[in-house]
């Protein structure tokens, strides 16, 4: 209850401090010069203090907008917080999630996953180092629609070895009459790393960096 009415006091307090430094003064500020006038008017001709109530109320109704933002902000910290715990036991298990990146490691085999919206005559993977430049394209026969993973041997299409580094990949479902269309890539692996340098939490997926809003299926522990 203590730790309630503290937290609450302390959003009170941040919300009148954010408000004075946006305005240049809060409700106890104005109050303070509200009284100080009625001390010093004229007792023989006194000022209408009606129109300093309704900028009294006027005042009042920012500080309460500025209370509800202040109040809104430690709700989506506290969100954040429990989004941010959660994540952790995603550490050691094996994840589906969107995304195209790549981390070929010496002599490995990294798993390409795709999901196909419509059934393909064929499928077209192609490989891009780095630089964006396109060394492997990988091209398999027809499909029906769904998720689906291929391996790559970690080779360009000169049969040649590249080397350990990061990659992408995209994919693309081929029609009979030739036309294209665009697979939605995946990455099929296991969680060994987390950070949260952001927002929103980053998995580490065999070495590649996946935001925890891309994954689309825990798959259990490896």
């Amino acid at each position: 209850m203590v730790d309630a009415m503290t937290s609450t006091t302390s959003s009170t307090t941040a919300a009148a401090d954010a408000m004075k430094k946006a305005t240049g003064m809060n409700k106890d500020d104005f109050m303070q010069l509200f009284v100080t006038q009625l001390q010093n008017q004229d007792p023989l001709n006194p000022q209408d203090s009606s129109q300093f109530i309704s900028q009294l109320a006027q005042l009042t109704q920012v500080e309460q907008a500025y209370n509800s933002n202040t109040n809104l902000q430690s709700l989506l910290s506290a969100v954040n917080g429990a989004s941010n715990i959660s994540a952790v036991s995603y550490i050691g298990k094996e994840v589906l999630a969107k995304g195209g990146d790549l981390n070929l490691t010496s002599n490995g085999k990294p798993l390409l996953g795709y999901e196909l919206s419509l059934p393909a005559n064929q499928v077209a993977l192609q490989i891009q180092d780095a630089s964006g430049s396109t060394v492997r394209t990988i091209t398999l026969g027809k499909s029906a629609a769904g998720q689906f993973a291929t391996t790559w041997d970690g080779l360009d299409d000169n049969g040649r070895q590249l080397p350990a580094g990061s990659y992408s990949f995209t994919a693309n479902g081929i029609n009979a009459d030739g036309s294209k269309f665009t697979a939605q890539p995946l990455i099929d692996g296991k969680v060994d790393g987390l950070q949260f340098d952001g927002t929103t939490p980053i998995l580490s997926i065999d070495g590649v960096l996946v935001p925890l809003a891309n994954v689309l299926a825990v798959k259990g522990v490896v």
